[in-house]
């Protein structure tokens, strides 16, 4: 994988993984227990599990056994893993990643084994699943009566107190 590639896939877990940590901020432990439906995980689950899909993504394409992860139920646990993982891909190099895109990964997908090339594994597979965790517990906090917006999502974003898209929407019709 060429150096913009690694800069690419790292940078972006490294910032996303501070918005998990802004978000936890934001909430109340109870809107971390919260969730979409019964049998759903928590909002505190789902951001748990997206910090695990950053070395479950990144080490198989260093050909390199995935970092034991420590359990964890509680807000302080989950910052401790976030650190962690931040340790973990800090210390990375683009030169840890030659060859990858050479590498075929070779792992379990709910019940399904399946093989991809690195580049497939890391885009269609890694980063996505990171995503689809970070944004079911960003939801659920919103669905929680949180008050954070894109802009606490991204990073990036600026709207003015209290702006809504219903009632913006809603003025121009």
């Amino acid at each position: 994988m060429s150096d913009t590639s690694f800069h690419s896939y790292v940078r972006v877990f490294e910032h996303y993984l501070e918005r998990i940590a802004h978000l936890m901020a934001q909430a109340t432990p109870e809107a971390l227990e919260g969730r979409l439906t019964p049998e759903s995980f928590t909002a505190l689950e789902n951001f748990a599990i997206a910090q695990g899909y950053v070395l479950r993504s990144l080490f198989p394409l260093l050909g390199r056994e995935v970092p034991e992860l420590a359990e964890a139920s509680s807000v302080a646990d989950v910052n401790l893993r976030g650190a962690f993982v931040r340790a973990q891909i800090a210390a990375l190099t683009p030169a840890d990643f030659a060859g990858a895109e050479t590498r075929a990964v070779t792992h379990v997908a709910g019940e399904a084994t399946l093989t991809q090339p690195a580049c497939d594994f890391i885009t269609l597979y890694g980063m996505p699943n990171f995503f689809f965790h970070l944004n079911m517990g960003y939801a659920i906090l919103r669905a929680q009566g949180v008050a954070i917006g894109k802009g606490d999502f991204d990073d990036f974003h600026s709207y003015p107190k209290g702006f809504s898209f219903v009632t913006n929407a809603a003025e121009t019709v």
